[in-house]
Formats: C-alpha cells, sequence, structure tokens
C-alpha cells in the first residue's frame, strides 16, 4: 500500500489532500494532545501503535513526532518511549525565560505578586487574546527576582473563563514556575509565543519596584503565548534589566 499526501481519521492514505502525509499526522497527533488524550508528562503510544491506527507507515509517524518533538511538545526518552513535555521537565521549563546573565551564572528566581484584579478586558488586550470587551480577564502583576535582586516586572493578562477559580491567595501560595503550574491545576500548556521587543526607560513605577533610578535604560518585552489550537492564553508585558544580563534567543 503506498501512501497519498493526505490523512482521514479512518484510512489517512485514501485521502488526496496535497499536504505532505506526515503533516497530516502531525496535525491528527496534535488535536489528541489538545482533546486531553495524552496528558503533560504522559506517554504516548508507540511508532507502531499509531502507524496502525493512522493506516500509514511507522517512518510517516516517526517524521511527524520528530517535528512535535523539534518544537517542544514530545520528548522523546532513550530506552522509555516518547513523551508528552510538560514545563515540570528541566528541558522545557524556563523555555520561555530568556534573559541570561553575562557571566553564565544560573541565578535562583524568586517572584513577588505585587497587584491581582478580575476586570472587564481593556481593547487592546482582548484583541490579542481573541476575547470581546465585555469578557473578564485576569491581570496579575508580579516582580521576578534573579538571586533576590528585582529583575523582571511582569504585567500578565488571562481569560478568566479558561482560568476558572484563580485567586490572589492560590497566585501568592504558589511555587512553581507559572506556566508548569497553569498546566498542572488548570490543564494550560503554553506551546510557543510570539514577541516583540525594545528599549525603554523606566518609568516611576517601574524604577520603584525594580529598584533603579527613573530613566534606567530597560528592556520592554511583549508576549503572546499560546496553546493548542493557535489559541492564545495569556499577554505579558515586560520591563527587564540588562545590566548584568542579555536577552538571548535561537533562531531556525
Amino acid at each position: 500500500m503506498s501512501e497519498s499526501n493526505s490523512v482521514s481519521p479512518s484510512n489517512p492514505e485514501r485521502s488526496t489532500a496535497y499536504s505532505p502525509l506526515y503533516q497530516q499526522i502531525k496535525v491528527l497527533l496534535l488535536k489528541s494532545l489538545d482533546q486531553g488524550e495524552w496528558k503533560p508528562g504522559e506517554a504516548i503510544p508507540s511508532e507502531l501503535d499509531l502507524a496502525a491506527r493512522f493506516q500509514v507507515s511507522q517512518g510517516t509517524v516517526r517524521k511527524a513526532i520528530d517535528e512535535l518533538a523539534a518544537d517542544n511538545l514530545l520528548i522523546r526518552r532513550q530506552g522509555k518511549g516518547t513523551f508528552v513535555s510538560t514545563h515540570n521537565e528541566a528541558k522545557v521549563r524556563y523555555r520561555f525565560l530568556r534573559l541570561t546573565p553575562d557571566d553564565g551564572h544560573q541565578p535562583t528566581t524568586s517572584s513577588e505578586i505585587i497587584g491581582f484584579s478580575r476586570l472587564k478586558a481593556p481593547a487592546a488586550i482582548a484583541g490579542l487574546l481573541a476575547l470581546r470587551t465585555v469578557d473578564t480577564v485576569i491581570n496579575i502583576q508580579r516582580v521576578l527576582s534573579f538571586d533576590d535582586k528585582p529583575t523582571i516586572l511582569d504585567n500578565i493578562w488571562l481569560p478568566a473563563n479558561v482560568f476558572k477559580g484563580l485567586s490572589s491567595e492560590a497566585v501568592n501560595q504558589n511555587r512553581e514556575p507559572l506556566y508548569a503550574w497553569f498546566e498542572g491545576e488548570y490543564g494550560v500548556s503554553m506551546l510557543r509565543a510570539d514577541e516583540s521587543v525594545r528599549a525603554v526607560a523606566a518609568d516611576a513605577e517601574a524604577a520603584r519596584r525594580l529598584h533603579v533610578s527613573q530613566g534606567t535604560p530597560l528592556l520592554q518585552v511583549e508576549r503572546v503565548a499560546y496553546t493548542y489550537g493557535e489559541r492564545p492564553m495569556e499577554v505579558r508585558q515586560g520591563l527587564y534589566i540588562t545590566d548584568h544580563f542579555h536577552y538571548r534567543n535561537s533562531l531556525n
């Protein structure tokens, strides 16, 4: 049996669309991940089992899994199988935190929540989160410190209908990285993000929170983070001190 260029759940090899077959298998795997068939940290079925399920070759499945692994959505473990990535995994835990010490030292991080509120979505935030301005959002403000030195001032916006039950008390009691906590407590996996970066001068509030002089140069990073299905789940506006740090990224 030869593989065609399309996939259908019943017989993926007999369809007629034009996208490569492994890409269609990738889409089906993403759909299963989105629907929670395999939870973060759990093993997915073997390549042979998935090949039988989708009626394609093992090589086609392997290529789809390779791409998902390259996207950090799956993790291969030698001799153990392939697992759904989790933000508790060392490899991906801080992959969205790109501020790196100039001396290479790995600092100890701590977080202080300085604000928590529920409000109607401001127009700009509603647009980024694909919400209406009558929808409710959660706003979290925090200071992230490296080795006890205030380094990042974060302003975080979340859709309230997804993060039901999220409270100021819960945020203050949490000791995990936020994305790991969102994943474990609310079933929301942040998979990728779009960012814009620019240089700004610290205003009075930022200067007070970050213990710098007003007008100090800061790096402003605005991020929209997405879960499965390209659904926006978070808007984060951060101000970064970069006197002993640099913003590092990898481009493919």
